[in-house]
Formats: C-alpha cells, structure tokens, sequence
C-alpha cells in the first residue's frame, strides 16, 4: 500500500469537520437541557454522556469540568439568541420610529424564541452560582443593541432631529421601556399577543420619542 493510501486508510471512520461540529453542537444542547431540568448540582456528567452518546472521557477532554461545560453550553444559548449588529443594521431607516419600533420587534422576536426562554430560565436559576454568566448575557446579548441604539440617537442628535444629551443612557432607558413588559411575560401565562406585543411597542417608541423631541 503506497503512502497516499495508508493515509487515506488511517483518516477511514473519522468524523467530518461538519459532522463534529454538529456532535459538538448536540452536546452543549443536551447539557444545558439536563442542566435545566436537573439543575447544576443533580447533572453529572456521567448523566450527560450517556445522553448525548458520548464517553466520559472524549467529554472530559474538551471540558476538564462540569462547571466549564455549563459555561459553554450557556455561551452557545446566548450566541444563538444574540441580535447581530448586522440585523440591526437591516432594519434601520431614515425614519428614526419606523426603526425604533422595527428594532424592539426583532429583539423581542430573539428573545421569544425556545432558545431565548431556555436562556432566561437558566441565567434565573444559575446566576447566583455563576454570576459571569449575567455579565456575558450583557456582553453579548444587549451591549451590541445597546451600542447600535446609542449610535442611532447620536446621529439623529446631530442631525438635529432629537435633543439627547446621554445617548447611551437614552438607549437604555429605551430598552427598558421596550422590552420589559413583553420579555418579563414571555413564558408566563400572561404573555403577550402578537398584537398586545405591537401595541406596547408602539406606545413606548412614542413615549420616547416624545422625551427626546426637540421643543
């Protein structure tokens, strides 16, 4: 056998780039799923390979323990639930309420998503054990919407169209009024309709806007 063959013999049976990604991806869901139903203390990783089909010790290799496994199978939920800087960008228009209101729909999209209540749930259950977690829900999560809305404001500051000393405390008054209410009920008996939804977010852009409208 010529060395191109035993190569190719020797790579015979190992997964694909795509393939352990997807393995990969299928072990950070599987963990945080036990991790919510269980809680951190009663999921082993005993418990987690056997769900997943995985030995202990290919689980062991990638995460020396449980608590960096959580840390990453929360990362992962996080990401997937991130409103991306680009998304933002392709909502936005000249007319600063048509994109006020455009962003708050996305971002209340993101957050109402399975991932997005999974991603609530465990940050309130786990957050007093890992509270880096809050920090990286920020950083992820809100800071990029945050930084887009304070831009926004800012230029329409300049503009002339609005009066905003503290753009980004201005976004994040925003993001309070618009997305609390609908977020905070998101996996209760009392969430919101699709049209209680438009209804609270076109009242808190016009709120806003109000404030912020020069006199």
């Amino acid at each position: 056998m010529d060395t191109l063959s035993s190569q190719r013999a020797g790579r015979a049976g190992r997964p694909t780039r795509e393939q352990a990604q997807a393995r990969q991806a299928e072990l950070l869901d599987t963990a945080l799923d036990m991790f919510l139903d269980r809680g951190f203390e009663l999921t082993t990783m005993e418990g987690i390979a056997a769900a997943v089909g995985m030995t202990k010790r290919t689980i062991y290799a990638r995460y020396a323990e449980k608590s960096a496994l959580f840390l990453a199978a929360v990362t992962r939920a996080i990401e997937r639930t991130a409103t991306t800087t680009a998304e933002l960008h392709a909502v936005e228009s000249a007319d600063l309420e048509a994109t006020l209101i455009a962003v708050a729909r996305l971002r209340i999209a993101d957050l109402s998503t399975v991932d997005g209540v999974r991603l609530r749930r465990i940050i309130t259950t786990e957050s007093y054990r890992f509270p880096e977690i809050l920090m990286l829900s920020y950083d992820q999560g809100a800071r990029p919407l945050a930084d887009f809305l304070a831009d926004l404001l800012r230029r329409h500051d300049s503009a002339g169209a609005i009066c905003v000393e503290r753009p980004d405390m201005a976004a994040s008054l925003f993001m309070t009024m618009v997305l609390g209410g609908p977020v905070r009920l998101i996996a209760s008996p009392q969430a919101m309709s699709p049209a209680e939804i438009d209804e609270w977010v076109g009242a808190a852009v016009r709120l806003f806007l109000n404030g912020v409208t020069r006199r």
